[in-house]
């Protein structure tokens, strides 16, 4: 993902793909987040750096791309990520919201 560093539309085109591409597998894969899962971009830095302690990312593209989010987030600079979030709708929500309701009927 090295081919980014000085060329705008490269970094432009892996950006884009960090807000296309969705989680496939896991906590943040698509059995927990349907319809896709949770783009990278939105993944959080800890889950990111669980992959770093256990030995690695996945290989191929989706590895490539994952590594590419950690290293951002590691570098405090999760704010480039916002115009893709922005295309997307805005940032995916990562807490489940508890659904509040009362009863007044002695129930």
């Amino acid at each position: 993902m090295d081919e980014h560093v000085g060329n705008p539309e490269a970094l432009a085109n892996v950006l884009a793909e960090t807000g296309r591409t969705c989680m496939p597998f896991g906590k943040y894969g698509p059995e927990h987040y349907p319809p896709a899962g949770v783009p990278l971009c939105d993944l959080p830095y800890e889950y990111l750096a669980w992959f770093v302690r256990k030995g690695g990312f996945p290989r191929g593209k989706l590895g490539k791309l994952l590594e590419f989010v950690h290293q951002a987030k590691q570098d405090g600079a999760d704010e480039l990520f916002e115009p893709v979030r922005t295309l997307n709708g805005g940032r995916t929500r990562l807490r489940v919201t508890k659904q509040k309701s009362w009863s007044f009927d002695g129930d």
